[in-house]
């Protein structure tokens, strides 16, 4: 065990260390590769702020900290999520484990719907009747393994791909995280890190890079030529969290977390969040993600509350069944509601 908690301190220390090496992201606001693997996942923690590094459990810790994974209390666990996004984009989401025993395996699906673009010319700048539609998605294979009562550990393996008309690119991301719960022998309280996307850079290439051009210097005439694209790093993350969860009586808990975020492609976050169940029928939820360096000139347009509630239907149905939804308000832009079914085995 005191050999786990060294290895654990380390980790800290060694992020710690790796977060001064994001700073400035704001900087690069804009320029990565991939920005669909930000978008959030999951009502349950949207809903809380997004402060789930140390709280995350069950499949949506895929997202938020892969170490949460085989601490589900089922054997095996199935869930849907649907987020509206901005701009009438939408992110859809699935996800599947099983505990093998030797930890849990799982494997997601997601998919940033863009919905259809019109092709537009020099000669035709309202488009010429033909449409495209771009193709963003991800799919992970995360395993998990909780290595004593209270150390658990997780790692993911991410296929990018990324596609529109005749351009595509690919790329491969890893996400690595640990959990340690009862934190200074203190029941309930749990602290997480989690670092996220990171990778190899994406280049776009295929036949819509091709333009036709003539080389003054061969006897080749018209021909056609590949434009060369430049390459995109992907927008790696380190988050560092803490979480503390306390039962006022039998019926009635409370859970608070927090979280700070460094993003090497736009600005660090805290994020603070919040939730009570009564009987673990009905969840209420809220919670804050703030970037102190934001301004009006250079917003953040997440930076604000959020608010959900959750209802699990096993107590009525006999089913492991839950439904979680989340509302985030979001600035020049309609507010963004998210959808969760899970169910578990």
């Amino acid at each position: 065990m005191n050999h786990l908690k060294r290895l654990f301190y380390f980790f800290i220390v060694f992020l710690g260390s790796a977060v001064q090496m994001f700073g400035g992201g704001q900087n690069r606001a804009g320029t990565a590769a991939a920005p669909e693997l930000l978008i959030p996942i999951g009502s349950r923690y949207v809903a809380m702020g997004g402060a789930a590094v140390a709280s995350a459990t069950g499949l949506e810790s895929i997202f938020w900290n892969p170490a949460g994974l085989d601490l589900s209390k089922d054997n095996a666990d199935l869930m849907f999520s649907y987020r509206q996004y901005i701009a009438d984009m939408s992110m859809n989401y699935f996800a599947v484990s099983g505990n093998l025993g030797f930890g849990t395996l799982g494997v997601s699906f997601r998919n940033l719907n863009i919905g259809n673009i019109n092709v537009t010319t020099m000669d035709q700048p309202d488009g010429n009747g033909e449409v495209f539609s771009p193709t963003y998605f991800v799919l992970g294979l995360t395993y998990s393994k909780a290595l004593t009562d209270r150390i658990s550990i997780g790692a993911s393996a991410n296929l990018i791909n990324e596609s529109w008309a005749r351009v595509k690119a690919n790329g491969v991301s890893f996400d690595f995280g640990v959990q340690y719960r009862d934190f200074f022998s203190t029941p309930g309280l749990s602290i997480g890190v989690a670092v996220k996307n990171l990778g190899g850079s994406l280049q776009y290439g295929g036949s819509g890079l091709w333009v036709q051009a003539q080389d003054p210097t061969s006897n080749r005439g018209l021909t056609y030529y590949q434009v060369g694209a430049g390459e995109f790093e992907l927008p790696s993350t380190i988050a560092l969290g803490v979480a503390y969860s306390r039962s006022i009586d039998e019926d009635n808990k409370v859970s608070v977390a927090g979280s700070f975020v460094n993003n090497n492609f736009s600005y660090d976050e805290y994020r603070i969040g919040a939730e009570y169940s009564f009987k673990d029928i009905v969840f209420v939820r809220g919670g804050y993600n703030f970037s102190p360096q934001a301004s009006d000139a250079i917003p953040n347009i997440f930076q604000n509350f959020s608010a959900g509630f959750g209802i699990n239907f096993a107590s009525f149905s006999g089913l492991d069944i839950t439904l979680d939804y989340a509302y985030i308000p979001v600035k020049y832009f309609d507010a963004n509601n998210s959808f969760t079914v899970r169910m578990g085995f």
